[in-house]
This record gives structure tokens, C-alpha cells and sequence, in this order.
């Protein structure tokens, strides 16, 4: 797997720098992290377009401090609408990676609409417990402010356990044989399940003076 080096400089240089503009949750480490596990589920992928899952993973959270719920349309719109990208792909492939950015996110309802939308909804998955502790943390000082600290911890981990429960939303629409996601899903419902060890490892990891 090799990718062009002119369009890896272009995402560095123009487009990277816009995740400055976004919250913890949605910034350049998490890109990066989705970059590197949509690559490596691209090996699994005859005939894949590794420049396109590159471009599609670079993108797909760009415009989330624009709009924040609807960041996969956003997102979507300002690949479709970048110029330079015609450059280095064609019209359709532009409209594939525009779909599949728009398709990414776990709450969608139906499925990715091409394998590269599959790609990149399977690689923006954590897989570390701490990650959404501290993401519903910073979601809910910046949203709830007013809001009591027990209540913080409370809504978080109800959140935590509609996405990551047993049945949550995140469970499914997984493409990808990822043991580690498994792991993961396995160590935050027992967590979220727990009120009490819940709400000490919440404290513990967003370092919070109780």
C-alpha cells in the first residue's frame, strides 16, 4: 500500500489544520486513529482504493464544529465541494467518498452505502474505555453547565449505555473482525452496568476533585 504523496501533503497542509476548530472527541489524534485503522481494514478489501479510504477518513469529522449533530452532511458537502480533489480522482470517485463520509456515523439508520463507507463507520471506533468518559465529561460541562456534577456522571452513563449496552446503537453496523473493539464493548457495558465503580472511574480518569 502506497499512497500519493502530493495528495497526503495537500490533506496535511489544508485540511488537517481545520480539527483545531473541533472538541476532543473529533480532533486531529482521533483522525489520525481513524486514518490508521481505515487503512488497515482496507488490506481486507480486494481492489480497494487506498487514496480514497485515506481522503475519506481525513475528512469524514471535518465539519463537526460547524454543526455538530448533522457533522456527517456538513462533512460530506465540503469534500464534495473541494476542487483540488479533482486532481487526483474522478467524478464519481469524489461522489463515493462523499457517501461514504456521509454514511459513517453508527447512528444512522440502514448501511453504508459502498464498502468505503463501511470502512470508515467500522475504523471510528474506540477502543478505550477512558476515550467516552472523558468525550460525555467535556460534552456536558461545554452543554449542561448548570448541571450538578452527579447529574453529569448520571446522563453520561446513560448515554454510555445506549450507544455501548447491550443493545446499543454502537454494537452493531461493525464490518470488521476488530477484537479490540470487542474487548472494549465488553469492558464499558460492565462499567456503565455498575452505578457506583461507574461513577469512580468517571471521577478518576477526568480527574475531577470530588
Amino acid at each position: 500500500m502506497k499512497l500519493n504523496e502530493e495528495l497526503k501533503k495537500y490533506i496535511e497542509n489544508n485540511i488537517f489544520p481545520s480539527y483545531k476548530k473541533n472538541d476532543l472527541g473529533h480532533n486531529l489524534d482521533h483522525i489520525r486513529y481513524v486514518i490508521d485503522r481505515s487503512l488497515k481494514f482496507a488490506d481486507n478489501v480486494n481492489s480497494i482504493n487506498y487514496n480514497m479510504v485515506y481522503v475519506i477518513a481525513a475528512y469524514h469529522d471535518i465539519g463537526h464544529y460547524i454543526d455538530a449533530k448533522n457533522h456527517e452532511k456538513v462533512s460530506a458537502t465540503m469534500l464534495l465541494e473541494d476542487m483540488n480533489l479533482k486532481k487526483f480522482f474522478t467524478k464519481d470517485e469524489i461522489k463515493t467518498m462523499s457517501e461514504a463520509v456521509y454514511d459513517h456515523r453508527a447512528s444512522l439508520e440502514g448501511e453504508p452505502r459502498s464498502i468505503y463507507g463501511k470502512i470508515v463507520s467500522s475504523a471510528d471506533r474506540n477502543t478505550l474505555v477512558e476515550v467516552p468518559l472523558k468525550r460525555t465529561y467535556a460534552y456536558r460541562l461545554e452543554h449542561n453547565p448548570n448541571d450538578s456534577l452527579d447529574e453529569i456522571i448520571e446522563e453520561s452513563r446513560q448515554h454510555i449505555l445506549n450507544k455501548f449496552g447491550k443493545k446499543g446503537y454502537a454494537t452493531e453496523k461493525m464490518y470488521f473482525e476488530d477484537l479490540d473493539y470487542k474487548k472494549f464493548l465488553e469492558e464499558i457495558s460492565f462499567l456503565a452496568d455498575n452505578k457506583e465503580e461507574f461513577k469512580r472511574k468517571f471521577i478518576e480518569v477526568n480527574g475531577i476533585n470530588n
